[in-house]
């Protein structure tokens, strides 16, 4: 919780010493539990996942902790990389070595398409986070600079075709990479807003197993 937050980026010191202060009078294991429970939920409202969590997405950083939720949450989830049987946490293993990276972040509207055809000239509107999805190197050069409505029908039948992937498999690969329903054809600014509230939902789910809560 205080990874997604950043609760303690800010005046560090004096948040600590109020939640130490919430401790004051617990005497057993139960107690402590019930009050780091109650934490969590004064922090993490709906609201919170469905409007500061979302706003929180909207970013270009290569980093933050929005994001590194989301990925957490993957690892969590034990989600396969898009378009792949191979799993997330197997290629983010900081023990693999390789020329090029592995595992890449995909944009779902690659940027030249954005330049070329949408006029999106700015780097940190190519660069959402909302616009980057995990992929293995060699399916992101392959995807190149075509619009999603190009690819992506492509790329779905090769993971049925050619990598054993059924509806199933596909169903959870739009799960876990927060890919709306027809969000091919959606105007980029719309797929954005709606796609940084499915990740809010995928990384609400992560923290949940962290709880040993399902659904």
């Amino acid at each position: 919780m205080t990874a997604l937050t950043a609760r303690y980026s800010s005046s560090p010191e004096s948040t600590m010493e109020q939640d130490l202060g919430r401790l004051r009078g617990i005497r057993d294991s139960k107690g402590f539990l019930e009050n780091i429970d109650q934490l969590v939920a004064d922090i993490l409202t709906e609201d919170f996942w469905n409007i500061s969590l979302p706003n929180a997405l909207a970013t270009s950083a290569a980093s933050s902790p929005s994001l590194n939720a989301y990925y957490a949450a993957l690892n969590l989830l034990d989600a396969r990389v898009l378009f792949s049987k191979i799993k997330v946490v197997d290629l983010i293993d900081p023990a693999l070595k390789a020329n090029r990276a592995a595992l890449e972040r995909h944009h779902l509207f690659p940027k030249d398409y954005l330049k070329n055809e949408l006029d999106i000239t700015e780097i940190r509107d190519q660069n959402q986070i909302a616009n980057l999805a995990l992929a293995e190197w060699f399916d992101n050069l392959d995807i190149s600079n075509r619009p999603p409505m190009d690819y992506f029908p492509d790329f779905i039948e090769k993971a049925k075709n050619n990598r054993g992937l059924n509806e199933a498999d596909l169903q959870n690969m739009y799960y876990w990479h927060a890919l709306p329903e027809g969000w091919t054809s959606m105007p980029y600014e719309d797929f954005l807003v709606m796609r940084r509230l499915s990740m809010a939902k995928v990384i609400r789910a992560g923290f949940e197993t962290l709880r040993g809560k399902t659904g």
